[in-house]
């Protein structure tokens, strides 16, 4: 595996795209929205050079990094010579469907297809395409750079041989991983979306301050970050969404937040839009 396209140019795609090209992969990435993507490339620019002023890539990396990337609009032309391509869109399965059709089209046959997803089924993805056996999702986190983990979830259909595949490509990219049989929300998003809830609701209840919230599971529960500033950092728009799913298809304990629903409604999607739980102008 040598060529990898990401589709999706958005906090996710950019930060996949950055660390599959300091791997050491050649880089597609693609977005429809020429805005959204030169935005993309100018921020993937800005983390290299940040990376290697602060000494964590050397020059060599730096300037072969910046080589390996490209920036395409047409999908097609992305995505035609990938080894793996890596789908980072919205958490809309309808969108992620015709993203995995027009694919399964576009490229070989031995390629292999992967979702970003956090919460959704690679098995209902997979089967609208003629290679369900090579359909997978790969969950990163945020910042896909520091965070050590992909979560490898393995559908109905999917292969032995695309799991380890899938596997290698992260322990290049120095990450570990975790194999997972779908369930709706995998082991990650269903614990964190409780928990991120909860702290919404107790919130929302006066137990007490979004600080005091976050700074209790960060010196109590040793998490490294608050709850209330993760979802700040997911988006609170993506939080909604996730939740809306979990209640739908696990049930009544996943009920989003009707703090969240109103911060939403609001346009109050946290540290993108520079106010959540936290504002950050």
């Amino acid at each position: 595996m040598q060529n990898i396209t990401v589709v999706g140019s958005g906090v996710m795609g950019k930060g996949i795209a950055y660390t599959c090209a300091v791997s050491g992969f050649n880089v597609y990435l693609n977005d429809i929205n020429e805005e959204i993507l030169e935005k993309a490339k100018k921020d993937i620019y800005s983390l290299l050079e940040g990376s290697l002023q602060k000494g964590f890539i050397s020059e060599n990396q730096y300037g072969k990094a910046k080589d390996r990337l490209q920036f395409e609009t047409d999908l097609e032309s992305a995505a035609r010579d990938a080894d793996l391509v890596i789908e980072a869109v919205l958490e809309k399965m309808e969108l992620k469907i015709d993203i995995f059709k027009r694919l399964d089209r576009i490229c070989s046959e031995e390629t292999i297809l992967a979702t970003n997803t956090s919460t959704m089924s690679p098995t209902e993805i997979g089967a609208q395409t003629s290679r369900p056996d090579k359909v997978v999702a790969m969950h990163f986190f945020n910042p896909v750079h520091k965070m050590k983990l992909i979560e490898v979830i393995r559908g109905l259909e999917t292969s032995d041989e695309t799991v380890k595949l899938v596997k290698e490509v992260g322990e290049r990219l120095k990450k570990e991983t975790v194999e997972v049989n779908e369930l709706p929300g995998f082991v990650t998003s269903r614990m964190n979306c409780l928990i991120g809830n909860e702290a919404m609701n107790m919130l929302m209840e006066g137990v007490a301050s979004a600080e005091d919230i976050d700074k209790a599971l960060k010196l109590g529960l040793n998490h490294p970050m608050g709850p209330l500033e993760l979802a700040d950092l997911v988006g609170l728009d993506t939080r909604l969404r996730n939740m809306e799913y979990l209640h739908q298809t696990l049930g009544e304990k996943y009920r989003p937040s009707p703090l969240l629903l109103k911060y939403v409604k609001a346009g109050r999607f946290g540290k993108k839009s520079g106010s959540g739980f936290y504002q950050y102008t």
